[in-house]
């Protein structure tokens, strides 16, 4: 005796949404708890791990050149490593939207085929991408823009106190503190479903697209010191930027050196110029995620 298919969900996009969640209910349950992880951490970095690492650089300076000065060299490189693996756990999320994506939310799908039934019996392919694509991408934002917000926090609470804090441009720091972290994870989500439906296959997809997110964050690295002015210095002899600022570009010779910089006060504007980029990359890739649907199922997706 063949076993009937579990009943799918009625067309209404809230019907399918309810599904499309309680579906995924264990990826939803491990985001929200490395969501709320890492928030308590960043929030531990912002207070008591800061105060305590700035209390030990000052105990470390009033040393001098005392080799029997006592210092709290443990809150500081508790400080440095617990930070590091904050930034480390917040960079991850735009891969993890691409793997996810392409690999659970369509490839299986695709692959298993579930989702020619769901067109079938429940609604069109059209709103049955629309509603993967727009739930994910809602959930992803709810978590990512805190953690963001959190982790800009957790950087400025050290910045002038702490020596080894990291400068505003590096690359773990400036990619997980403010909305580039968002449009980064909204773009790897659209990559990763592209990646589903062009593979159909939940490994390869889910490669791809971790792939394509990697391809993304790497185009933004090349693009970013030009998407705002920058400013300069020329001179005869050797010349260096500004205390605190990004050296985009320096050389010459003894006759004229010149070096290019961005300044602290670049830093939110090539925040949103960056975000604007990775929000209208996201845009054309959703609008390719539906000509691909489009090609898959023919007359059935124009419906």
């Amino acid at each position: 005796m063949t076993a009937l298919p579990a009943p799918l969900p009625s067309a209404g996009p809230p019907h399918l949404t309810r599904w499309l969640l309680r579906l995924h209910r264990p990826a939803l349950y491990a985001w929200t708890a490395l969501v709320l992880l890492t928030a308590v951490l960043l929030i531990l970095l912002q207070g008591p791990f800061a105060d305590a690492a700035a209390e030990g650089w000052r105990q470390y300076n009033s040393c001098g050149f005392n080799a029997r000065c006592v210092y709290d060299q443990s809150a500081i490189l508790r400080y440095k490593d617990w930070y590091n693996y904050a930034t480390l756990a917040t960079a991850a999320v735009p891969f993890l939207a691409g793997a996810w994506a392409g690999g659970a939310l369509l490839g299986k799908e695709l692959e298993s085929g579930t989702a020619r039934l769901s067109w079938t019996q429940s609604s069109t392919p059209v709103r049955w991408l629309a509603v993967r694509l727009a739930t994910p991408a809602a959930v992803v934002t709810a978590g990512t823009a805190p953690l963001a917000w959190l982790h800009h926090l957790a950087w400025a609470a050290g910045r002038g106190r702490i020596h080894s804090a990291k400068e505003w441009y590096d690359v773990g720091t400036f990619h997980t503190g403010g909305p580039v972290l968002v449009g980064l994870s909204l773009a790897g989500l659209a990559a990763g479903a592209l990646a589903g439906l062009l593979v159909r296959r939940t490994l390869p997809a889910l490669g791809l697209g971790v792939l394509l997110t990697g391809a993304i964050w790497g185009t933004v690295l090349v693009l970013l010191p030009h998407l705002w002015p920058t400013l300069g210095r020329s001179g005869r002899g050797y010349l260096a930027a500004p205390s605190g600022s990004w050296t985009v570009s320096q050389g010459g010779t003894a006759a004229h050196y010149h070096v290019t910089y961005h300044p602290y006060a670049h830093y939110w504007p090539l925040q949103l110029t960056a975000t604007a980029v990775l929000l209208a990359l996201t845009a054309l890739l959703t609008l390719a995620c539906f000509l691909v649907l489009r090609r898959l199922t023919g007359r059935a997706a124009a419906r």
